[in-house]
Formats: C-alpha cells, sequence, structure tokens
C-alpha cells in the first residue's frame, strides 16, 4: 500500500480503514512482535491490545498522540517504541506495563514526564531523546534498574543530583543539549563507562582519570580549552584526544589543534533487551 493512500486513510475512522492499514493483522504473530511503524496511524486499533501475550510493540514514525487504556492488557510488553510521533505528554497507561524493559520516546515533543513513571522498575534502557525537556525530570532518577539514558537533542542546562542514585548506568547520552559545564553529578558516578557531551556549550573539563569504569568519553564541538584527562585505556574522541596533544602555552598564546575525528553516535538501531 503506498503512502499517500495510508496517509487519507489515517484520517477515517471507521474500523474497515483501520484494519485496512493494520493489513489484516487478526492474530498475534508467532513471534509475539507486531510492528506497526510508518503505517500514518493517528490511534491504536483496540483489537491489538487484545493480544496478550506480546512481548515487542513497535509503534514509531506515526501520528499519535494518545493510545487507549486498553494498553493496560499488554503486561507481558517488554519493548515499547514511541519514538518519531506527536506525544506532548507520556499518556500514563504506558507506566502500567510493569515488565517494560526497553521504552522508546525520542523525537515527540514532550516537555516532561509524569511522576508514574516510576512504576517502570524493569527499565533498563529509556531513549527521551529529541524532544522539549530543558531539565531531566528526577522520576528517571528512581528507575533504579536503568542502564541505557539517551537524553541528547533536548534543553537541559543540568542534571540533578539525584542521578548518582542510578549505580546500575552505564551509558549516558547528553550530545546535542545546552550544558555550560560538565555536570558535577557524573564525576561522582565511577560504574560509568560511556560519556556524550558531544555539541554542548562545555568550555573546561574536569579530570575524568578517577572514574574506574569510564571507557570512551566523546566531548567534540564544545568550546573547551582543554581535554578531559582519563586513565590508562579510555578512549575520548574530541580535540587534543589520543590522536594528538593538547595545546601548549608558547609565549602567553594558546596554540589551537583541531581534530577532524567525527564523534561517535549512540545506535541507530533499536535494541533487544539483555
Amino acid at each position: 500500500m503506498g503512502n499517500s493512500l495510508k496517509a487519507v486513510l489515517a484520517f477515517v475512522p471507521s474500523n474497515k480503514c483501520q484494519k485496512y492499514l493494520l493489513e489484516d493483522l487478526e492474530e498475534m504473530p508467532v513471534d509475539k512482535m507486531v510492528d506497526l511503524s510508518g503505517r500514518q496511524m493517528r490511534r491504536l486499533p483496540v483489537h491489538i491490545c487484545s493480544f496478550r501475550e506480546l512481548v515487542k510493540l513497535y509503534l514509531s514514525d506515526n501520528n499519535l498522540n494518545h493510545l487507549p487504556p486498553e494498553l493496560e492488557q499488554l503486561q507481558n510488553l517488554q519493548i515499547l517504541a514511541l519514538d518519531f510521533n506527536n506525544f506532548k505528554a507520556l499518556p500514563l497507561v504506558v507506566c502500567t506495563l510493569k515488565q517494560l524493559c526497553i521504552l522508546y520516546l525520542g523525537n515527540n515533543k514532550l516537555c516532561s514526564l509524569p511522576l508514574e513513571l516510576r512504576l517502570l522498575q524493569n527499565l533498563k534502557t529509556l531513549w527521551i531523546e529529541s524532544n522539549c525537556l530543558q531539565y531531566l525530570p528526577e522520576v528517571v532518577c528512581e528507575l533504579s534498574l536503568l542502564k541505557t539514558l539517551h537524553a541528547g537533542s533536548n534543553a537541559l542546562r543540568s542534571l540533578p543530583p539525584q542521578l548518582q542514585c542510578l549505580q546500575e548506568l552505564r551509558t549516558i547520552w547528553l550530545s546535542g543539549n545546552l550544558l555550560a559545564e560538565f555536570p558535577p553529578v557524573l564525576l561522582d558516578m565511577p560504574f560509568l563507562e560511556v560519556i556524550d557531551v558531544d555539541r554542548n556549550s562545555i568550555r573546561f573539563f574536569p579530570s575524568l582519570a578517577h572514574l574506574p569504569g569510564l571507557k570512551l568519553v566523546i566531548y567534540d564541538h564544545n568550546p573547551c580549552r582543554n581535554a578531559p584527562k582519563v586513565a590508562k585505556g579510555v578512549r575520548r574522541v574530541g580535540r587534543w584526544s589520543e590522536e594528538t596533544p593538547e595545546p601548549r602555552k608558547r609565549s602567553g598564546a594558546v596554540i589551537d589543534i583541531t581534530l577532524d575525528e567525527k564523534p561517535l553516535l549512540p545506535p541507530a538501531a533499536k535494541t533487544e533487551p539483555e
């Protein structure tokens, strides 16, 4: 079916048209996965919520701005993808899906997250990149099993000190925000393995050499005059990384050395729960 026809039918609420968009998906697939990405949907067909053994539900790249309360029936759901939609608020029914391990909320219009998100205590990966967040919601700091946090391309200026409570957190992506300084809370998180602060406004980097778990730090595209010091074996991506020395003062002047290496980006493909 062509995308243009899908776009027209998406405006028609009749069950017949919605079934046509689903291409006759009547029964739950054997692999317990439903992928309705890119269907131009404006509402989720309620009969999908009858697939109670469903484990993975992909609703990316649609026109959704709400979800039916019947979604609560999917209590076995582990992966839910809501990225590239029109959500201005996270539907509270999502917070009832307590087996969720991976939640994709990127590329929406979220300005906050509900306190009910704390109910998702099995969540290990949270994608909230490319939203309208001016601060990292403190409720994220209550997700005790969280291992990966993607919060890039928002308008974050700082991180809450409560973030250090996430002792399972290993990877944090903060590229494309408004950080004017390296977040102090990250200095108290020795278990972090990957820190990405690419494309911010950080002018000075403190030493990260005391972080024993650190494997990679991405700090390129900041107006900094120094590279973060790291322990042996830790890879740095940015100006004055392993490939070039840091600038040295000569007669009171600082020699500016640039590096053309492009920063690593968060993985584009959706990952599976461990």
